[in-house]
């Protein structure tokens, strides 16, 4: 077997794997919070994987990288969405983190690095079974 057949394989176990560590990190920062975490801290996660599942809506296979064709602009368009709601659920994690590291009586910094970290995770283990999947 060569490395392409092995990556087939293996690479949605370990996309699973990094997504799984990744709702971990936010579930573990829930449960050890002092304080009660509003619904506004667990957006970025929801949206992050809602962008890991627009991601794998797209199969490579279908794409076509030239500039001249004009029958997949759909599928860009779709994964430019994608990539847009990715980008903000991590700029939006890292502007909680902010958030939380300022204010006192809020969540904990703990919350806000896991928030990060989960967004993190989520859009890698997106992006590594989108490449790994076998077409």
């Amino acid at each position: 077997m060569d490395l392409m057949e092995l990556w087939a394989i293996f690479g949605p176990g370990v996309a699973g794997a990094i997504f799984g560590t990744g709702w971990w990190f936010w579930i573990d920062a829930v449960v050890c919070s002092s304080v009660k975490v509003s619904f506004i801290h667990y957006l970025p996660g929801i949206f992050a994987s809602l962008a890991a599942v627009m991601f794998n809506c797209v199969r490579k296979d279908e794409i076509d990288y030239s500039p001249y064709e004009e029958g997949e602009w759909r599928l860009k368009l779709w994964l430019f969405l994608a990539y847009v709601v990715s980008f903000v659920s991590l700029a939006a994690s890292v502007g909680l983190l902010i958030q939380d590291s300022i204010v006192e009586s809020g969540s904990s910094v703990w919350t806000g690095t896991a928030g990060v970290f989960q967004c993190v995770f989520v859009l890698v283990s997106g992006l590594i079974y989108w490449t790994a999947h076998p077409e």
